[in-house]
């Protein structure tokens, strides 16, 4: 393991977490994981429809994580880092998923309920935008994230991620008047 010297700055607890599980303690990785699941699943859900690719996201994304966080520079750029792997892996399961149909699959209607609630109605329409504009605007309201986090994330220009959260509000909008 590699030792790094943070004792010119403060650490908050994020970093500290970050910094333990570096060092290999392994109650700081589950801890660091923990920290960030909720955030994982909102961005997999966006991308991936099916409950078991969201799982095999996250569960791959952990794994390269845990393998690789010993190559992690700036501590504090964890969650950008790791986020950043989290969707390459729904991309690949989802370029991966496109290849495939599944006759199987058929749902039964029944099972659903209808609930009124708000939450639900706003989640369903950011489910119908592109991929394209949906993993910006979960970063951007879901988890807080700024233009230039979220375009550093994407690899995309910070204009663009401007853009593209501008134009899924607007079809939200509209999504969203029709009900």
């Amino acid at each position: 393991m590699k030792t790094i010297n943070y004792s010119d700055r403060r650490l908050n607890n994020s970093e500290h977490i970050t910094f333990l599980a570096q060092n290999g303690e392994e109650d700081a990785f589950t801890s660091l994981i923990e920290l960030n699941a909720t955030a994982y699943y909102r961005i997999a859900k966006g991308v991936l429809s099916s409950e078991e690719d969201v799982k095999d996201a996250i569960q791959n994304t952990i794994i390269i994580i845990y393998n690789k966080l010993y190559t992690l520079q700036n501590i504090n750029l964890f969650k950008t880092w790791s986020i950043r792997i989290l969707i390459n892996e729904c991309n690949k399961i989802y370029n991966a998923n496109k290849k495939v149909v599944n006759l199987e699959r058929v749902e039964d209607i029944s099972s659903y309920t209808i609930n009124s609630d708000d939450k639900i109605d706003l989640y369903n329409a950011i489910s119908t935008l592109s991929k394209d504009l949906r993993i910006p605007t979960i970063l951007f309201y879901f988890d807080d994230l700024s233009y230039k986090e979220i375009s550093k994330i994407t690899s995309i220009p910070e204009g663009t991620v401007k853009s593209r959260v501008f134009r899924a509000k607007e079809n939200l909008y509209e999504i969203l008047k029709e009900d």
